[in-house]
């Protein structure tokens, strides 16, 4: 006889949790190996030893269908929401766009970017206080990704409400939801269904590669339109927030900024060690394809479930002392990319631009210090700061 899974006793999508993300979901992971979520026919689970076996194992818990699944949302229907076999030929395509000798090539107009843009903060004084989102991590990365797609200058302005947009369709049609939606509007979508056809994007560009492999037969041109969607949506604020929650971890352990100062080859584990201190995805969904067993719980066939990413890498079962940010903790297996089939297929574009913007910041900045508040990003299935202020020292 398998036990009842337990029912959490909170919304974990309402406005007071997303507030309060990172311990909401630390209790669910302690309060039960599997829970149901109120009022839902959805199953969360958020332990490691769990979350990271579900993750490999791709024909048990499929892609195909997700909690809140809505084929009709602005987020792109396609590698996200595909198993092998379908999964493994378009990710192939992106895959060989952006190998780390592809992206290489990229790396100077990346370092130069990150230079120039902290250079301008350096040229403000010591004590300058910023906002670490948009006046680092946003100014960086939505300059250096819509460049390497090719995408037009005009509208990028439009980036972080598309990104919003994207990511409130990947949870519960909630208040959150309808709020981001009402806030954001037409000239969104249109842009960004504009931004991504193959006539407005540049020659040699990585978003023109996609519909080259259309052209090669790779993929089909629905595909590629689609493709380039999901590097602007997927690829962009997921590193916006994990290099902020960088300099975030530098104010609070200022110890680890000067360890990273005095050995720059640190700064890809600080942006490893950012993603798994707090992951800028809470959970991942799939459906269970057949009865899996959990410690006694027995999760029935068809049900949906949420794999949390951000409760999983901070699992005092798998990490000492994992509220602390330590750029030297052995965290190889963090679940910050995912994992198995479904992993991160832009980890290398991640890296680069780590190096580029954390490698630059770390040479300049000597010290942050908090500077007020951080206003968390109200979004159900994304977590990170939506501001950020700190002062900067040079």
């Amino acid at each position: 006889m398998s036990k009842p899974i337990p029912e959490f006793d909170i919304d974990i999508f309402s406005h007071e949790s997303v507030r309060n993300a990172n311990a909401v979901d630390d209790r669910l992971r302690e309060f039960s190996p599997v829970v149901r979520l109120p009022g839902e026919d959805v199953t969360m689970i958020a332990r490691f030893e769990h979350v990271s076996s579900g993750l490999r194992d791709w024909k048990t818990f499929s892609s195909t269908s997700r909690p809140w699944h809505d084929p009709n949302s602005v987020r792109p229907e396609l590698l996200l929401t595909d198993d092998p076999p379908k999964h493994t030929g378009v990710r192939s395509v992106v895959a060989n766009a952006l190998s780390p000798q592809a992206m290489s090539k990229m790396a100077e107009a990346f370092r130069a970017d990150a230079d120039a843009l902290i250079g301008r903060l350096k040229a403000q004084g010591d004590g300058v206080q910023v906002d670490a989102v948009a006046d680092i991590s946003q100014a960086f990365v939505y300059k250096v990704l819509p460049d390497l797609l090719g995408l037009p200058e005009a509208g990028r302005e439009h980036l972080s409400a598309f990104g919003n947009m994207v990511w409130a369709t990947m949870g519960p049609m909630n208040t959150l939801f309808h709020e981001t939606m009402a806030a954001t509007g037409q000239p969104v979508i249109d842009w960004a269904t504009d931004a991504c056809k193959r006539d407005n994007l540049l020659p040699g560009s990585l978003g023109m590669a996609m519909y080259e492999a259309a052209d090669r037969g790779e993929i089909t041109a629905d595909e590629a339109y689609l493709l380039v969607g999901i590097l602007l949506s997927a690829a962009a604020d997921t590193t916006v927030i994990t290099l902020a929650n960088a300099v975030r971890a530098f104010s609070e352990f200022p110890d680890q900024l000067e360890l990273v100062r005095n050995e720059p080859k640190l700064v890809r584990a600080a942006f490893e060690e950012s993603l798994r201190w707090d992951s800028p995805s809470r959970m991942a969904g799939r459906i269970a394809m057949r009865d899996v067993e959990i410690d006694g719980y027995v999760i029935p066939a068809g049900e949906r479930c949420g794999l949390m990413f951000a409760a999983a890498n901070r699992d005092p079962r798998k990490w000492t002392d994992p509220e602390r940010f330590d750029v030297r903790r052995p965290n190889t297996g963090h679940l910050g990319f995912g994992f198995g089939v479904h992993a991160c297929v832009g980890r290398a574009l991640a890296m680069l631009e780590a190096d580029a913007l954390l490698g630059a910041f770390t040479r300049h900045v000597t010290r942050v210090t908090p500077a007020g508040a951080v206003e968390p990003w109200m979004t159900t299935i994304g977590h990170g700061p939506a501001k950020l202020p700190v002062h900067l020292q040079f």
